[in-house]
């Protein structure tokens, strides 16, 4: 039984955690088929950004390419050629996975190429450009203090 799953041993692992030990496989087989081939310890954060554009052939979101006259355009009333593409909330969410993945298969947290500089780069690059492209904004939801909460809440049942 893997050590990561705090439940029962009769129970199954959960969701996230059957996504992140199938994107950990994944991401390995991807390794083993790199030529040549790459092992566990031997990756860098550049295998991590060739994955996630490996990926990109199995996209389903359309992403307008900037000379299409839909970019920008939150729902366009026809279909154009531009290519399907992983959504960037995918592609977070799978770094996240990965990232915890590799941690608990015994590498360095500091070390860990799915959390690199150029990673989180990338990601915020696609997230940029898809926006745009889709016409959408990503903006990041703030948490409101407790106490503003409270109060809101307290008017609310007023």
């Amino acid at each position: 039984m893997d050590s990561t799953n705090n439940s029962s041993s009769s129970s199954s692992p959960s969701r996230y955690e059957s996504q992140k030990r199938r994107d950990w496989d994944t991401f390995g087989q991807y390794l083993r088929n790199n030529k040549p081939p790459l092992s566990f310890p031997h990756f860098h954060p550049s295998h991590v950004l060739e994955f996630m554009h490996y990926l990109d052939q199995f996209g389903k979101t359309k992403i307008h390419i900037q000379t299409c006259p839909y970019f920008g355009v939150p729902n366009p009333p026809t279909a154009c050629p531009c290519p399907f593409r992983q959504a960037w909330g995918s592609l977070d969410a799978l770094v996240g996975r990965l990232r915890a993945a590799y941690d608990e298969h015994g590498g360095n947290p500091q070390m860990n190429p799915f959390g690199a500089p150029e990673v989180r780069r990338f990601l915020r690059e696609v997230r940029d450009f898809q926006a745009k492209s889709r016409g959408i904004s990503y903006e990041k939801k703030r948490k409101r203090p407790k106490q503003q909460q409270e109060q809101e809440d307290q008017q609310e049942q007023v």
